[in-house]
């Protein structure tokens, strides 16, 4: 299926589709059209001579300078050229790819006032499979000028660029939003994932299932909590746990009890950076702004995505706690007081070897990792005195959604921790009946990492465990 950018209607999923499986674009015509009235719009502004900044005029501190008309081909072309200030690793091609699909989107929005032709380099460069080098480090997040420029220079070295293309190419955060759309979709595949660890947990630990009441989210009906009561008791269903008389506490280790307030939060907060990140996909994030109604064009600042990387920030600090509680239920289930199995979920009581007990301190590692990035980054200021002191604020909004890329895979592996544990706690409790999705789980995990008998080793590798995480395997229906 072919995803159509029209300039308002583009979602995560649909980056997704186009930035890791290399689906198709195109441009909607309707938007070709309007792309073509706002340019003739920029071309009336050159025509009449208006001051208008980063088209009759230079840009920051350079607003001042004005440009003769016949002179603003090469200013455009240097516009790009003096802003590869780029510098770090290369990004991978789906995120080129996402930065690319999501500079289209804005620019089929018409507000930019560019000739469809530019837009469509992008999507011809996109559907050729065309590698673009975008360089990593370097943007604040208001505009990612660094990173846009070496896009730029990629698709248009060749390219006569007119009046305003070269400013329209470059003043957006396409490179921030399109690494927050590739991390928002892992997040929610991860969160997926938790939901299924934690059953196991509870399973293995042979919880009281008082803690999933419905109740509890008629009470206090946040929108994740009722969420997660439901998929937990549909991971559970059929589980030995809903027989009276099989838990063994009448409450619970928080970490536990709090499973679905503490998923619940998770997916309120993911609801909510989606929501944020599907506006900026198809939001204009430039300057200036064209305006077809006043027939003019106008100085805006709407590069500034605070919405944005606030969004993420929140996220990770979310994240940061539910991951906090993961780890801390991997290491109850490891402690025979708290379990009544074998310590370090031996095979047997009263083994000198610790079994899977070094496995705690990874996960203790992993979860502190995950909490350092959790520091909000939207309030940090580089410098107020950059361009004569007009450029002072930032977002950080890359950082921002760097940040959470890297949690999600520190997460992925601290859970893949969590599901071996889990599922050995389960063997050793040998209950009557597993949940059907924590029992399905159970048996994709088991088909990568045996039960630990005595005299075994631990496992090397728990990438298989992580890549059933990154694949969606633990959640996928079964057929």
């Amino acid at each position: 299926m072919t995803v159509v950018l029209s300039g308002d209607s583009l979602t995560v999923e649909e980056v997704v589709r186009v930035a890791r499986d290399g689906e198709e674009i195109a441009l909607d015509p309707a938007a070709v059209e309007n792309m073509r009235e706002t340019r003739a719009l920029v071309e009336r502004v050159v025509q009449r001579g208006d001051v208008v900044y980063g088209v009759t005029t230079g840009v920051g501190a350079r607003k001042k300078v004005l440009v003769p008309c016949e002179e603003i081909p090469a200013f455009n072309r240097a516009l790009i050229a003096n802003h590869r200030v780029a510098t770090g690793p290369p990004a991978s091609p789906e995120i080129a790819r996402a930065t690319m699909v999501r500079l289209a989107n804005m620019l089929a929005k018409g507000t930019s006032g560019v000739r469809p032709e530019i837009a469509q380099r992008i999507v011809a460069a996109l559907n050729d499979g065309e590698k673009p080098t975008i360089r990593m480090l370097g943007s604040v997040g208001q505009a990612d000028l660094p990173a846009m420029a070496d896009l730029a220079h990629a698709l248009f070295a060749d390219f006569d660029l007119q009046a305003k293309e070269g400013l329209s190419v470059l003043n957006s955060n396409a490179f921030s939003t399109a690494l927050a759309a590739l991390a928002v979709a892992d997040t929610e595949r991860l969160v997926e994932a938790m939901d299924v660890a934690g059953a196991l947990d509870l399973e293995g630990f042979a919880a009281n299932l008082t803690l999933l009441h419905p109740a509890i989210g008629e009470v206090r009906p946040y929108p994740g909590i009722v969420f997660s009561l439901e998929r937990l008791r549909g991971l559970l269903d059929g589980s030995y746990l809903w027989d009276e008389g099989t838990a063994r506490n009448l409450q619970d280790p928080l970490t536990f009890r709090c499973l679905p307030q503490i998923q619940g939060a998770v997916r309120d907060a993911l609801e909510f950076v989606t929501r944020q990140l599907e506006i900026e996909l198809n939001a204009s994030q430039e300057n200036p702004l064209v305006i077809p109604a006043e027939d003019r064009i106008v100085s805006v600042a709407n590069f500034d995505v605070l919405p944005l990387a606030s969004a993420l920030d929140f996220l990770r600090i979310v994240l940061a706690s539910a991951l906090t509680s993961a780890c801390e239920r991997a290491e109850k289930l490891l402690q025979g007081p708290l379990t009544g199995l074998p310590d370090g979920l031996a095979p047997r009581q009263g083994l000198a070897e610790n079994s899977l007990g070094e496995f705690g301190v990874p996960a203790q590692g992993l979860a502190a990792e995950a909490r350092l990035l959790a520091h909000p980054v939207s309030f940090e200021l580089a410098s107020s005195t950059h361009a004569e002191g007009i450029e002072d604020r930032t977002t950080m909004a890359p950082l921002a959604a760097r940040r959470l890329a890297e949690m999600v895979d520190l997460a992925e592996r601290l859970v893949a921790i969590e599901l071996v544990i889990a599922c050995q706690a389960v063997d050793l409790r040998a209950p009557a009946r597993k949940g059907s999705g924590s029992g399905r789980a159970y048996e994709l995990v088991r088909e990568v990492v045996p039960f630990m008998d005595e005299g075994d080793s631990l496992p090397a590798d728990l990438d298989p465990v992580g890549e059933l995480i990154r694949s969606g395997a633990l959640t996928r229906p079964s057929r």
